[in-house]
C-alpha cells in the first residue's frame, strides 16, 4: 500500500514520454512534511517511473534507474580547489546522494583565477565549508559532510567508510598515494585527475589496477604546475572528465576510462596511455 506522500507523487506526476514528471519542489515539501530526507523521496520517485524535474535533462542519458543509483551513491571528494570545486558542482547537479568533502586548505587570493567556489568575499574561508554551502544551494537533496583536514595515511581509510567511490582532486603525491592505498584496502575505485598549465590527465583506477605514478616511480611531491601554474580552463576540462567517470561508474554505465587520458589543450593532442603493462 502506498504511503500518503507516495500517492501524492503518483497523482501529481504528469506523463511525459517514457516517464512521468513531478516538481522537485513537491518532492522537497513532501520530505519536510514527513520528516524524511529529500533524497529518499527522489529515490522512490525514480524507482517508480517518476522523474523529479531537476533531473529531467539527465534522464535521456542516464535513465531513471541510473538516476536512482546516483542518489543512492556515496562519494569522497579529496580536494576542493581548482579541480574539486568544479567536480563538486557537477556531482551536486547530477544528484549524487552523499558527498564527503576533505580539504585542509583555506582560500587565498591566487585561487580566484580558477577555483569555482572561491570568491572575493570568502578569501580565508575553509574550502570544504564554502563548497558545502555551494552544494546545498544547488541541490538540497544531497547530503554533505565536510572535513577540514588533509588526507593522510592516518585518516584516509576511516574517511572512506561507507563510500562507493573516491575522487582525487589533490595537488600532492603523498596524499594521492595515501588515498589510493586506502581505496585498495576498501576495494573501491579512485577517479584520478591532475593538471599543470595546458596539460591534464585523468583515469579511473580500480583496486587491482596500476596508477600512472607507480609506473614512472615518481618521487616529487608536485608536478609541472609549480612552474606553469594553472589557468582557468585546464581544471574545468579535467574536472569534467573526472565527474563524467564518477557518474558513469555510479550510474552503472559501461566503458570506464581505465587508460590514462593525457590532454594537451595548447595543441589539442589527446593520448590514451595503457598503464596495465
Amino acid at each position: 500500500m502506498l504511503k500518503p506522500w507516495q500517492k501524492i507523487l503518483m497523482d501529481t506526476a504528469e506523463k511525459k514520454g517514457k516517464y512521468s514528471l513531478v516538481s522537485w519542489k513537491l518532492c522537497r515539501d513532501l520530505a519536510l512534511e514527513e520528516g524524511i530526507p529529500p533524497r529518499e523521496v527522489e529515490i522512490w520517485a525514480c524507482r517508480n517511473g517518476i522523474c523529479p524535474s531537476r533531473y529531467e535533462r539527465s534522464i535521456g542519458t542516464l535513465g531513471l534507474e541510473g538516476q536512482a543509483k546516483l542518489l543512492e551513491s556515496s562519494v569522497l571528494l579529496a580536494g576542493c580547489g581548482g579541480l574539486g570545486g568544479l567536480i563538486a558542482e557537477l556531482l551536486a547537479r547530477a544528484g549524487i546522494g552523499r558527498i564527503t568533502l576533505v580539504d585542509g586548505d583555506k582560500f587565498d587570493d591566487n585561487n580566484l583565477n580558477r577555483q569555482l567556489i572561491c570568491t572575493e568575499e570568502n578569501i580565508g574561508a575553509y574550502k570544504t565549508e564554502a563548497t558545502k554551502e555551494r552544494i546545498k544551494s544547488i541541490n538540497g537533496a544531497v547530503e554533505v559532510r565536510s572535513h577540514s583536514t588533509l588526507i593522510s595515511r592516518e585518516n584516509a581509510t576511516e574517511l572512506l567508510n561507507d563510500m562507493d567511490l573516491a575522487i582525487d582532486a589533490l595537488d600532492n603525491m603523498s596524499a594521492r598515494k595515501a588515498l589510493l592505498e586506502a581505496c585498495r584496502q576498501k576495494g573501491i575505485p579512485l577517479v584520478h585527475g591532475a593538471i599543470g598549465g595546458f596539460w591534464g590527465q585523468a583515469m579511473l583506477i580500480f583496486p587491482e589496477s596500476r596508477a600512472p605514478w607507480e609506473l614512472m616511480e615518481l618521487e616529487a611531491e608536485r608536478g609541472v604546475e609549480t612552474e606553469t601554474g594553472n589557468p582557468p580552463f585546464t581544471p574545468a576540462f579535467i574536472a569534467s572528465i573526472e565527474a563524467t567517470e564518477a557518474i558513469k561508474y555510479l550510474a552503472g554505465i559501461e566503458a570506464p576510462l581505465e587508460d590514462m587520458l593525457f590532454c594537451d589543450l595548447k595543441s589539442y593532442d589527446f593520448q590514451r596511455i595503457n598503464t596495465s603493462t
